[in-house]
């Protein structure tokens, strides 16, 4: 369910408003998609090399109004905020490896 130990769990729509104001990766994500499964392999060095960002799991299931919101139709995918603004998203169906999260993290900074 949560990818990586420091990852965040997302409870509630009240939370979310709360946490964009900070610089914060959101993960969509679900139980059942293979390629977010995959992602959980090599998570935990993603969140140690941008540890100054708070990493949230977005249950896309639990959360579907979100997902619609933020054009969210692939998983999985990620949206950055800082300071209550949308800075990047990485959104699509396709697998996303290592380099590619990275590389999309890097560019947000």
């Amino acid at each position: 369910m949560i990818i990586g130990d420091a990852v965040i769990k997302l409870q509630s729509m009240e939370q979310f408003i709360e946490l964009k104001k900070k610089q914060t990766v959101f993960l969509f994500s679900a139980q059942w998609c293979p390629d977010c499964r995959y992602i959980e392999s090599f998570f935990d060095e993603i969140e140690n090399k941008f540890s100054y960002m708070d990493f949230v799991y977005i249950d896309r299931d639990e959360f579907i109004d979100l997902c619609i919101e933020y054009d969210v139709y692939g998983i999985p995918s990620f949206l950055v905020f800082k300071n209550d603004q949308l800075q990047s998203s990485f959104v699509s169906k396709l697998k996303k490896t290592k380099e590619e999260i990275i590389r999309f993290l890097e560019t947000t900074i």
